[in-house]
């Protein structure tokens, strides 16, 4: 799965066990402006370094895995909980760089005949 959004916020890698470290990613995600949606992902193991290049700002695509898992609390109580596990991250757009406008190529006018009639 893939979506495109605006870096919100990016996590330190975090040292959850000995074993597992992981590290977010919060991707504003506007598909209505008016009410954005704040996604976030999860990198763990190798892929938190996906992430050191990625700024707050960055218009970037994620792609991700959705997964999913039971957890039954102390009174048998059954819950479910979601996660996305990002895999890849291009950016698009960098934070605060504006698209350079594009120019027409420079005229040749050294090439122009010298016989034109302009008054200047």
């Amino acid at each position: 799965m893939e979506v495109k959004g605006k870096v919100h916020e990016v996590s330190a890698t975090q040292q959850v066990t000995e074993s597992l470290k992981k590290r977010e990613l919060i991707l504003e995600y506007i598909e209505n402006p008016q009410y954005p949606e704040y996604l976030k992902f999860e990198a763990i193991q190798d892929r938190c370094n996906l992430l050191d290049a990625v700024k707050v700002g960055d218009d970037v695509e994620v792609f991700f895995n959705l997964k999913g898992r039971p957890w039954t609390d102390k009174s048998g109580k059954k819950s479910y909980f979601n996660s996305l596990q990002l895999w890849k991250v291009n950016t698009l757009s960098g934070a605060g760089s504006a698209a350079s406008p594009e120019y027409a190529a420079p005229a040749d006018i050294s090439s122009a005949p010298d016989d034109d009639d302009l008054p200047f």
